[in-house]
This record gives structure tokens, C-alpha cells and sequence, in this order.
């Protein structure tokens, strides 16, 4: 089937992008807030209007590059010329509250060089008062502007409408049983979360793995925004890399921003078949670390541990770091290890095959017979106080292992804890998540 259409949405900072792009996606999934410079990625979104679906791109705020622009505004004015020049259709979305700033001609200039075509979408048009304004925008040279209000839906059903009928009329877009199949491939894909705190080289592992510059990466914590996802073709077949802000405690979340980067961040997790904590290892484990692991392990989700900046440390420094990781994550069953280096990428070749090994434990299905048998050798070992016993035992689901213990009184939480190990033990569990529901038999 044809690959849908890309809309890219493109301007300079604060003219209303990203509350642009969730009028037209019809929810609040770009990150907005009454400031320039919050979108920060390339962010990609499905859009299905009048029955044509088309891929619709949010960036960050465009700025020329001078010896007034930071690092930080380069790499991001960079990742909305990659969506340009990726694009069937631009919307260059301009204020007409303020006019043509120097910004936006220097934008139009680069529109007017593609052979694919360019909306303006003269933004802010709460009433037909404002319309006389857009007209300004002629002199860009792209057309008749485009009159929307953003913030208050106005003409966005046009904008939409004047979208679909760029692209072909024929079927290759329209939804059908092909694309509902597509949809459940996707669905069935292995999602892998890259979670940690702040600037610890989440989007520097994540563009790695990649293979592009997909992530804006800078030395200032709290780069990434939003939760991206790309996917990639792998020995283990198709996998969704999702890339996420850095979390940090909620007392510590002053801005709304932070806030809806965080739920954003917390939904990939239960969303995630994996995650890979990232750890700096120049800094250690940190509370924020175990909360996080906490945090994903409640989800049911493998963990992988990331320690980055692994090159930095001495010898000793090292032997430390991996009895402090032990130590301050036990709970996470004996987790592997990944050592590397995210800038240079040294050591991330093994990603693969661990990864391979912990899908392989998160969806493996355990014979009846075996899980009884070990239970009896565990109960053997150890009996449970006071003439408790489990009966009975079953693995009643996989994602990840969840067993049934069916028991003859309460067991104490400490014995049941030891039934969990010994079953991770006997049956080759490793690091795998385990589930334990536990059912009296006589009530």
C-alpha cells in the first residue's frame, strides 16, 4: 500500500504551531505554552480527515542562523529543515497579529525553492475582523493565505479540507481492510521506552540506535519535550524506539510543560514491552533512579540498565558503580547490564541480543507441569509457617509472566516472595517480570 502523505507544520517560534497541530489531530498531544521555543523534535502524528489519512509533523520554531542563535536554536531550526525537505505539503503557519517578521520571509524564501507545495496559514484569526490582515502574507509568494484560529478551531476545517484535495483523489489513501491489518502489525510490534532523568543521554542513544538526527540532543536538561517514536528494522524485526523526557520528582515539576512531558513519558512506559533505564554513570544511582525503576517495574515492563558514559570512569570507579547498581536496584531481580558509550556508540552493539533474550522471557509460556514441579521442590525446601501450602499452580498470561498460586490459608507475603524466586530460578526466568495472584481455595 502507498505510503500516506507527510504535512509538515513549519514557522517561526510561538505563532501557534503546536496548538495548530492538536486543533487538526482533534487532542492535546503536542506539548503548547504561551512561550516560544517548548516544541522542540520533529514529532509525527496520524491524521484521518473525510476518509484520506495523511501524516502530519509538528517542529520546533524556525530561526536563521546568527551569532545571536544558541546551539540549541540550530539544532532545532535543523530538524525543521529535515521536515521541509521530507514533506509532500508544508503548512508555514505565520501571525497576522504581528505581520511578516524577518523570520518568516527568510522561511518563505526556502518554500519557494521545493517543487512540492506550501500552505500559509495565516494564524490567529479569532474573528472576520483579523481577516483583512492576512492579506500581507501575498507578498511571500505562496499563494492566498489560509485564515484559521488555532486556538478557537476557525477555518481549520477548511485548512484540512484544501489539505486532502492537494494530494491524489484516487484510493491510495483511503482507509481500508489493508490498513486495519497495518494498524495490527503495528500494534503487535515489540516497543522498546528510552526513559531516565534529565540529560543523562537519552536522545544521544536514541538517535544512535536510529541511525539519524531524529532527536534534538544539547547539554541542557530537559531538551526533549515530548515522547517520540521511530521505528526501525532489526534481526528481531520490526521494533517502535520510543524516545522520552527526562523524569524527574513531581516536587521538582514547576512548569505545565514538564508536567505534560512527564505524562507523556509515563504513558510510553505502559505502553512499552521494554524499557531501558539510562543511567549517568559519571553520576551513579540516584533516588530518582529507584523511583523510576519502581515506577516501570509496577508496569510489568522489562527493564534494561543503560550505564552511559561508561568510558569516563576509572577502573575502580567502575567496580563500584555495578555493586551500587546491585545494591540500589536488587528489586529488579538481577537486570542486565549494558556499558557504553552513547556519543561514540561503543558497546551498543550488544543492545540486540539482550533485548532478544528479555522479549523472548517476557512472552514465554510455561508448561503446567513444570511450574507445579518447581513450586513442590521450593515447598519441600522451605515449607510455608503454619501449614500453609499452594495446591495448586498455573501461568494464567505472558507480558509478562503472570502465575496463579492457589492456596489452602494466606501465605505470608516473605514465603510468596521466595516461591517468586525460586520459580525465576528453577524455570530460567532471569530478569524477567513475574506476576503472582494468589487464590484461597476455600473461599
Amino acid at each position: 500500500m502507498p505510503r500516506k502523505p507527510v504535512v509538515a507544520v513549519v514557522g517561526r517560534p510561538n505563532v501557534g504551531k503546536s496548538t495548530l497541530v492538536n486543533r487538526l489531530i482533534g487532542s492535546r498531544k503536542a506539548i503548547v505554552e504561551e512561550r516560544p521555543g517548548v516544541t522542540r523534535d520533529r514529532n509525527d502524528f496520524e491524521v484521518e480527515w473525510a476518509g484520506k489519512e495523511f501524516t502530519l509533523v509538528d517542529t520546533g520554531g524556525w530561526l536563521p542562523n546568527t551569532s545571536q542563535a544558541t546551539a540549541l536554536d540550530n539544532k532545532v531550526s535543523k530538524q525543521s529543515e529535515h521536515a521541509i525537505e521530507e514533506a509532500d505539503l508544508v503548512l508555514f503557519v505565520v501571525d497576522v497579529r504581528i505581520g511578516i517578521a524577518a523570520e518568516d520571509a527568510l522561511i518563505a524564501e526556502k518554500l519557494r525553492s521545493r517543487t512540492s507545495p506550501s500552505f500559509v496559514v495565516a494564524n490567529k484569526v479569532d474573528d472576520p475582523a483579523h481577516e483583512a490582515a492576512m492579506w500581507e502574507f501575498m507578498s511571500l509568494g505562496l499563494g492566498e493565505p489560509k485564515p484559521v484560529s488555532a486556538l478557537h478551531g476557525r477555518g481549520t476545517a477548511d485548512l484540512l479540507d484544501a489539505v486532502i484535495a492537494n494530494f491524489s483523489s484516487g484510493e491510495p489513501y483511503e482507509t481500508d481492510s489493508d490498513e486495519d491489518e497495518e494498524t495490527q502489525d503495528s500494534d503487535d510490534m515489540i516497543a522498546v521506552a528510552i526513559v531516565g532523568r534529565p540529560n543523562v543521554g537519552k536522545s544521544t542513544l536514541f538517535n544512535k540506535l536510529i541511525g539519524s538526527e531524529r532527536a534534538v540532543v544539547h547539554d541542557q536538561a530537559g531538551t526533549t519535550r515530548d515522547a517520540i517514536d521511530t521505528v526501525i528494522e532489526t534481526d528481531l524485526g520490526p521494533m517502535r524506539f520510543v524516545d522520552t523526557a527526562g523524569m524527574r520528582r513531581k516536587a521538582r515539576i514547576s512548569e505545565d510543560t514538564e508536567y505534560y512531558s512527564l505524562i507523556r513519558a509515563l504513558e510510553a512506559i505502559n505502553n512499552a514491552d521494554i524499557a531501558l533505564l539510562v543511567v549517568d554513570s559519571t553520576v551513579g544511582v540516584t533516588h530518582q533512579d529507584q523511583r523510576l525503576s519502581e515506577r516501570i517495574d509496577a508496569a510489568g515492563c522489562p527493564i534494561v540498565v543503560v550505564l552511559n558514559k561508561w568510558e569516563l570512569l576509572r577502573t575502580d570507579e567502575r567496580e563500584l558503580l555495578v555493586e551500587q547498581v546491585e545494591m540500589k536496584l536488587g528489586f529488579l531481580a538481577d537486570p542486565p547490564l549494558m556499558k557504553i558509550s552513547a556519543l561514540s556508540g561503543k558497546g551498543i552493539h550488544r543492545l540486540f541480543p539482550i533485548l532478544g533474550e528479555t522479549i523472548h522471557g517476557y512472552h514465554r509460556r510455561i508448561p503446567t507441569r513444570e511450574v507445579n514441579l518447581a513450586i513442590s521442590k521450593a515447598q519441600i525446601a522451605h515449607p510455608a509457617p503454619a501449614g500453609g501450602r499452594v495446591l495448586y499452580a498455573t501461568q494464567g498470561s505472558i507480558d509478562p509472566p503472570t502465575f496463579t498460586f492457589f492456596v489452602n490459608k494466606k501465605l505470608p507475603r516473605t514465603y510468596i516472595r521466595y516461591l517468586e524466586n525460586q520459580l525465576r530460578s528453577q524455570l530460567d526466568l532471569g530478569s524477567t517480570p513475574i506476576k503472582i495472584r494468589v487464590r484461597n481455595r476455600n473461599t
